[in-house]
């Protein structure tokens, strides 16, 4: 595909519509998603005839406007086959699989790469990882970081083969996630990583989305009137990255001339309102992407709401839906990660994603009370993180039988001066690690909350204090930096939650 890359640096343009060009996403090394229909894109002469072949399959259509777009029916998983797009031109691309993809997004946490990062902490045993990544049927396409004022088409980026030499650079939590299915399916893997560092979660939705649920409307109100004090932001955004492509082309040309390593894509800077930059990644980072074919999602992000946790609750489900409304691939799997302990998350953000799993079908929730740092948002223990959000894909996107959650919070009653909780997701039974349970605090009418004594009971678990009478309420783990050890007996660490309701 690099003389695809050629063509468009001589052009100056990152429009083609002089030849038959597909999206880079259908590049070498591509993972095609199985068992569905499968989108296939790009750009064209307008009115020009083109032909997608690919596994004994012929499906024609004509260029519209410069644009093309065929679909291949259902394939099974197999592999590797080459695609072959023909036109006034042909295109070939080589090494395609077929087999499951995942979109990995979110922010910082997801981003993260498994190899070192400057000024991060490395990631646990990275290296014993990377050196056993022998993983030729795992893929990765991962994005540039790119805010966009408005939608943009291709990302012109390529597919990378896991091995010892590349895996450096895939998402951790991602690669381990892949790496579990992998093992248990040795179906080949496709991860496409978009993930911005540091971006809330109303980044990652169109306008129309949020002006459509009132509670959002906001959001995008405010950062209108944002740039009323800079009106002329986005175009002087515009002109300042125009030299930048320019050098961008020039070098990119001379490499591949010279056969070198591209240079780095420019990156967008950071827009003044950056932290509320209403659809930018939506625009950048998303939008590109749909409709190519897909299992399902993985997200990592929350932190940077985390100042925003009651809207949170309307605002993730919301995310969600409208992910799911734009692929038109039904109610896919859409499976997150509930926020590590850290110092300066408070617990409302935990539960605004808590009760985003309870709004939400087809969705679950990876707890990691036992894999976070009090001192460091982003925690190095990334291995567990990938391989329960494998476990609950195993459940919810292929249909094995076994538990694949922490214990969640379902409802209390009080009997005399006890709380007896219940909860679901208790599988072969509620465990303490450790030798009593810890993390809960109970509270009376108008009483502060005290730490609380906490035993199971089947699959119950009971909390008192001879401080508290008359409880009428119950805690767990309801801190920024949770001290708590109640699990399941698969290994799964329950949710903190508390059992009061609050319009805070």
């Amino acid at each position: 595909m690099k003389w695809v890359l050629l063509f468009l640096l001589l052009s100056g343009s990152f429009s083609l519509h002089a030849t038959v060009t597909p999206n880079s996403l259908f590049s070498d090394h591509i993972v095609l998603q199985r068992g569905v229909s499968v989108p296939i894109w790009g750009t064209a002469t307008s009115d020009e005839s083109v032909t997608v072949t690919l596994a004994g399959q012929n499906v024609q259509t004509q260029a519209k406007d410069g644009q093309w777009m065929v679909k291949l029916k259902p394939l099974p998983v197999g592999g590797p086959y080459t695609l072959t797009i023909q036109g006034s031109n042909r295109v070939t691309i080589a090494d395609v699989l077929v087999g499951d993809v995942w979109i990995a997004s979110g922010q910082s946490n997801m981003e993260r790469q498994l190899g070192p990062r400057e000024g991060q902490k490395l990631i646990d045993n990275w290296e014993q990882e990377r050196d056993a990544a022998h993983y030729p049927q795992i893929r990765q396409y991962a994005l540039t970081k790119n805010y966009a004022p408005a939608p943009v088409s291709d990302t012109y980026h390529e597919w990378v083969v896991c091995s010892p030499e590349t895996v450096s650079d895939f998402t951790a939590v991602g690669y381990f996630f892949a790496r579990d299915l992998y093992e248990t399916y040795k179906v080949p893997m496709g991860i496409i990583l978009t993930a911005y560092g540091g971006s809330p979660a109303q980044n990652w939705m169109s306008r129309e989305a949020l002006n459509a649920t009132p509670e959002l409307r906001k959001l995008v109100e405010d950062y209108d009137k944002s740039l009323q004090y800079e009106p002329n932001t986005v175009s002087s955004l515009n002109k300042k990255m125009e030299p930048l492509w320019a050098k961008y082309r020039a070098d990119s040309l001379q490499a591949v001339q010279e056969q070198r390593l591209l240079p780095k894509r420019p990156v967008q800077p950071y827009h003044m309102q950056q932290g509320q930059y209403v659809s930018g990644l939506y625009h950048g980072m998303l939008k590109p992407l749909i409709p190519y074919a897909i299992k399902g999602v993985i997200w990592y992000q929350g932190e940077n709401n985390a100042g925003q946790a009651k809207l949170y609750q309307t605002l993730f489900p919301a995310l969600i839906a409208q992910w799911r409304s734009e692929w038109q691939q039904g109610m896919f799997p859409f499976l997150f990660v509930q926020i590590a302990p850290f110092k300066m998350m408070p617990p409302e953000i935990r539960e605004a994603q808590l009760i985003s799993l309870k709004k939400t079908r087809n969705t679950a929730m990876v707890v990691t009370t036992d894999c976070g740092d009090a001192n460091d948002i982003h925690p190095t223990n990334k291995k567990p993180v990938g391989e329960r959000l494998s476990r609950a894909a195993k459940v919810l996107a292929y249909g094995q039988k076994m538990e694949y959650s922490g214990p969640i919070y379902e409802s209390m009653r009080i009997q005399g001066n006890q709380v007896v909780l219940t909860f679901s997701h208790t599988g072969k039974g509620l465990t303490a690690l450790g030798d009593s349970l810890k993390g809960f605090t109970i509270a009376g009418a108008d009483q502060p909350f005290v730490p609380a004594e906490a035993r199971i009971q089947g699959k119950t678990v009971v909390v008192s204090s001879e401080k508290v009478r008359n409880p009428v309420a119950v805690r767990y783990g309801w801190t920024q930096v949770p001290d708590v050890n109640l699990y399941n007996q698969e290994g799964l660490p329950a949710s903190p939650f508390r059992t009061d309701a609050t319009n805070e």
